[in-house]
C-alpha cells in the first residue's frame, strides 16, 4: 500500500512541486492544506503516515501545528520545509518532533531521503 502524505505549505507552487515529487515516486497524497490549523483538521481526518509541514504559514504557523498534531497522535511522522536561513526555527520544530527537515527549494533526491529515512 502506498504512503500516504498530507502535504502543508501556504504557497500552492510549494504544495504543487512537493505533490509531483511524491506521486513520480508512487507515494499517495490524502490532502493539501495552506496552514498549520488546516492542516492539524487534516490530520485528525485523514491519519496519513506522513506530513511535510511549512515553517512560516499564517493562522498557525508549523511549529504550533506541529506540537498540535504531536499531542494528538505522539507517533507522527512530521518533515520540515524550511527557506534558507531558517536554522533557529529548525532546531525548535525537531525539539517539538520534527523527525527530519528539507530546504526549498526542494531537491528531489533529498525529499525522497528524508522521507525513506522518517519511515524507516
Amino acid at each position: 500500500m502506498a504512503t500516504r502524505v498530507l502535504i502543508v505549505d501556504d504557497a500552492a507552487f510549494m504544495r504543487m512541486m512537493i505533490k509531483d515529487i511524491l506521486q513520480k515516486n508512487n507515494f499517495e497524497i490524502v490532502g493539501e492544506a495552506g496552514d498549520g490549523a488546516q492542516a492539524l483538521e487534516l490530520y485528525k481526518e485523514k491519519s496519513p503516515d506522513l506530513v511535510t509541514m511549512d515553517i512560516t504559514m499564517p493562522e498557525m504557523d508549523g511549529i504550533t501545528s506541529l506540537k498540535e498534531i504531536k499531542k494528538h497522535d505522539p507517533n507522527a511522522n512530521v518533515i520540515m520545509c524550511s527557506a534558507m536561513g531558517q536554522q533557529a526555527m529548525v532546531i525548535d520544530a525537531i525539539q517539538a518532533g520534527a523527525k527530519d527537515f528539507i530546504v526549498k527549494p526542494f531537491q528531489a533526491d533529498r525529499v525522497l531521503e528524508a522521507i525513506n529515512k522518517t519511515l524507516s
